[in-house]
């Protein structure tokens, strides 16, 4: 039986070195994300929001023109790193 990520880890590699990180529940709701606010303003200098929805009070706006590369990160509840 497959097993089936608790999250998903989205890095975005922004110009200049700058990278963030952001948890989405589902693939889908990446999907989502990618396919209706990144993917049609991809060239364009205006700025996006970016949903952060497990920090209250907390938001990320970025140029999609800025991003150089998307690495997306299934998290298991078995990969949750030991102390």
């Amino acid at each position: 039986m497959p097993r089936t990520p608790n999250e998903y880890v989205v890095h975005l590699l922004i110009e200049g070195g700058h990278k963030e990180e952001v948890r989405f529940p589902t693939i889908q709701e990446f999907q989502k994300w990618y396919s209706s606010e990144l993917m049609p303003k991809a060239a364009s200098n205006d700025f996006i929001s970016v949903p952060i929805k497990n920090i209250q009070g907390e938001y990320l706006v970025i140029r999609p023109s800025k991003i150089s590369a998307i690495r997306v990160e299934p998290v298991f509840s078995s990969s949750v790193e030991r102390f």
